[in-house]
């Protein structure tokens, strides 16, 4: 599993949310919802990473579902800088984008784990 395509997929999500949260801090001034991006972002790399790892189906199938509750955590993120004006709409619909991949791509391998049980 050294070539996970998930792996692969949820680090290039996270460094788009870490030069995100350089952009927001240092362009915008925004210090609140930036930082808040940036763990949720990060975390779903974390938990794809962990799963990669763990010892059991269960552990497997439970960190998957943790990062697509991470994903699911930075959609509402994006949203809300959209909302309030903090990112265009090209910036947001790219980044919105990737983040519904990395949701629908962790809950998909989450379930898959569960059901093979």
């Amino acid at each position: 599993m050294a070539n996970s395509i998930a792996l692969e997929k949820a680090v290039k999500f996270a460094l788009r949310i870490v030069r995100l949260y350089k952009f927001l801090t240092a362009e915008k001034q925004e210090y609140v919802m930036s930082k808040q991006i940036l763990l949720s972002g990060a975390f779903v790399a974390k938990h794809v990473k962990a799963a990669l790892h763990s010892q059991s189906k269960q552990s497997f199938s439970n960190e998957m579902f943790v990062a697509m509750q991470k994903a699911l955590e930075s959609k509402l993120w994006l949203l809300l800088l959209h909302e309030s004006e903090y990112l265009r709409d090209d910036q947001y619909n790219s980044l919105n984008e990737d983040c519904v991949e990395m949701i629908k791509l962790t809950s998909s391998i989450s379930k898959t784990a569960r059901e093979s049980d």
